[in-house]
């Protein structure tokens, strides 16, 4: 199983050194992955974040990052299909040459439609944009003179240099739908769901395995983006959390899988969908992920940002080796 840490490149608490000094610790302590999110007009999400709108572009900050690191692999969780495939493989090839071969691109179609009005894209159906991405980015890694055409992306003779280092960045299919699984399984490197609960997730992987099985495919690498909150104590974690907040989006998601009550109504219902607690507990909770089929776990610690580099230290000083 690896180990990633999503990074403070949004909201008041976003900086440089926060993510250079960081990411640099985060390797230093034998995470895998430091991950980004990406948004054009940032509407912050009230449950888990403050009003402040600051938001650093996702590729620009892992190259920053992979200036000042030397293996931790850099991931987007996820990138949204409102730039053009062919720009977005420009920036990929170059990246690879500057910062050497460990990008994992993971891909969603965005929750926000504003950001699609925004660039005249509104019409657009964006699953079918994030499955235009695939093919392209695919297809321009290891091809010249390509020619493309589908209802979004029309070119002919398109050659771009640099190509990425190693091929084509593995592509991860994002998002917690029954959907999102499914395409995962049928054309994508791996799939990844960010709040979700641990029932729900193994439901998941068994529809998963059933496609690939009927596909002859390998089973795509499952992922997952909890939020988490770790300290010295499961009641200090538990302060910096907006449990309510949780819950109310726990209960609007259209497709989880629910506790027995039909309502998530406490923390424990929470389940996979929150990693609260002290070393000892956050340990327990990462093995029922493993359990679940999960194969990288990307820590979100927006709630503890401010406690950024107490929670790096010690989810990599007491977590981390009790997991390896």
């Amino acid at each position: 199983m690896k180990f990633g840490l999503l990074l403070p490149h949004f909201g008041e608490f976003a900086s440089r050194d926060r993510l250079l000094r960081g990411s640099q610790r985060a390797e230093e302590l034998g995470f895998d992955s430091v991950w980004v999110r990406d948004h054009l007009v940032f509407e912050p999400h009230g449950e888990m974040e403050s009003p402040n709108r600051e938001f650093y572009d996702a590729l620009t900050t892992l190259t920053a990052i992979g200036a000042v690191t030397s293996r931790i692999q850099l991931g987007t969780g996820s990138l949204i299909p409102f730039r053009h495939p062919l720009t977005t493989a420009l920036q990929l090839g170059t990246m690879t040459q500057l910062v050497g071969d460990r990008l994992i691109l993971g891909f969603g179609a965005g929750t926000f439609q504003h950001e699609f009005d925004a660039i005249g894209w509104g019409d657009r159906d964006r699953v079918s944009l994030v499955r235009s991405n695939a093919e392209i980015l695919r297809k321009v890694a290891v091809e010249n003179d390509v020619s493309y055409s589908d209802d979004n992306f029309t070119f002919t003779g398109v050659s771009i240099e640099p190509k990425p280092a190693g091929g084509p960045v593995p592509f991860w299919y994002c998002g917690a739908t029954p959907r999102s699984a499914r395409l995962a399984a049928e054309w994508a490197d791996g799939w990844m769901p960010g709040r979700i609960s641990l029932a729900t997730i193994r439901r998941r992987v068994e529809s998963m395995r059933e496609i690939c099985e009927e596909n002859g495919r390998k089973l795509p690498t499952v992922a997952v983006i909890p939020p988490t909150s770790v300290a010295a104590t499961r009641e200090e974690a538990l302060r910096d959390v907006n449990v309510p907040g949780l819950l109310a989006w726990a209960n609007k998601a259209k497709f989880a899988v629910r506790p027995p009550s039909g309502r998530f109504e406490t923390v424990e219902d929470l389940e996979g969908q929150l990693i609260v607690g002290d070393p000892g507990e956050i340990v327990d909770e990462v093995k029922k992920f493993e359990a679940a089929g999960v194969e990288h776990l990307v820590f979100d610690f927006r709630f503890s940002f401010p406690r950024w580099f107490e929670v790096i230290d010690l989810l990599g000083t007491e977590v981390l080796p009790r997991l390896r």
